[in-house]
């Protein structure tokens, strides 16, 4: 090419390109239509045994049966998930590490941690809801209310009598109760502890009155008489409390609010990969098998929401949920 006129150099030039550019795009296609060609691995970004580390090892296995390569499920725990996910988020965008996304990672951790280091909707293809997991006004059995209106008038009749517990500082717990008393009037001084079973500790021994959270981790409490279920955030009442009537049944549809489950992929991962994942997802919800155990673990099964409406749902939240932590001033640092 050196002895070619200039014009003619360029022209040479710009075939080569051209061939290069269209020799590589069927490579890249290629390499999206033969996904999965190896393990994934699903981060959970909390320790084993807890709600979302169950959800992901029930999904784990009929995903793997699904994709056909196996799908390996990898506890990373850390500042309350925003470690793991922080680093699934800075990884290579090929559908080979996905998390397990969930109301702490992906809406309280970003709104009252300003130095989290990622960003829920723009680091992310949030793909698909895995489950929903209504919470549910919960009081201790000795607080002399037996309906939601009375707990809301006697919280007001005896402000400073009323605590209320949450998994800690900035907690999803925390935010729910905000929102309930900034909608209702309720009057109540909050307590933070160090996760889950301490909160149950607390709300059992009676150190806090009442909770809105994750109704189940209190079912087996409810059934045994030691706390009582005033209200439950779902779109129907729950089978296993069908006399507790839903927040929207009460007058307050804004907070029928039920945390979620969801799988997410770094942002950047090509949308044909997106689309098996998620596809892949709505097969294994859909098995009447997953449906069944699901219900029998307190979760709604999911509906069927797409990316594109699951971010939607996911933006409308920060901003609502980001109005409390503003309001109230909220901060988990």
């Amino acid at each position: 090419m050196q002895n070619l006129p200039i014009s003619r150099r360029r022209i040479v030039a710009f075939v080569l390109s051209a061939a290069a550019i269209a020799a590589a795009a069927p490579i890249g296609a290629m390499a999206q239509d033969s996904w999965p060609a190896r393990p994934i691995t699903l981060v959970v970004p909390f320790p084993p045994g807890g709600s979302v580390d169950i959800m992901a090892r029930q999904y784990s296995e009929p995903l793997s049966r699904i994709l056909g390569v196996p799908v390996v499920v990898d506890n990373r725990p850390g500042a309350g998930g925003s470690v793991a996910t922080q680093a699934v988020a800075r990884s290579k965008p090929d559908g080979y590490t996905l998390v397990v996304s969930s109301q702490s990672s992906h809406l309280a951790n970003p709104l009252t941690q300003p130095r989290i280091g990622y960003d829920p909707i723009k680091d992310f293809e949030n793909i698909a809801i895995l489950g929903r997991q209504p919470n549910a006004l919960v009081v201790h059995a000795s607080l002399p209310v037996r309906t939601f209106a009375e707990f809301i008038a006697y919280s007001k009749k005896h402000p400073g009598k009323l605590d209320y517990g949450s998994g800690g500082a900035g907690s999803m717990g925390q935010l729910n109760v905000e929102m309930f008393k900034a909608s209702t009037g309720a009057v109540a001084t909050h307590i933070p502890y160090r996760g889950g079973s301490q909160l149950i500790t607390a709300v059992l021994s009676n150190e806090v009155q009442f909770i809105l959270d994750n109704v189940v981790i209190m079912l087996p409490h409810i059934k045994d008489g030691k706390v009582r279920a005033l209200a439950v955030a779902s779109e129907q009442r729950l089978e296993q409390l069908p006399d507790v009537p839903t927040l929207a049944e009460l007058g307050h549809p804004e907070l029928n609010l039920s945390s979620w489950t969801g799988i997410a992929a770094p942002a950047g991962t090509p949308q044909p990969v997106v689309q098996k994942i998620y596809q892949a997802v709505r097969k294994a919800a859909t098995d009447p098998t997953m449906q069944a155990t699901l219900r029998s673990r307190g979760v709604v099964p999911p509906e069927d929401m797409a990316p594109a409406a699951f971010e939607r749902m996911m933006a409308d939240r920060l901003q609502r949920y980001g109005e409390v932590v503003k309001r109230a001033k909220i901060s988990a640092e």
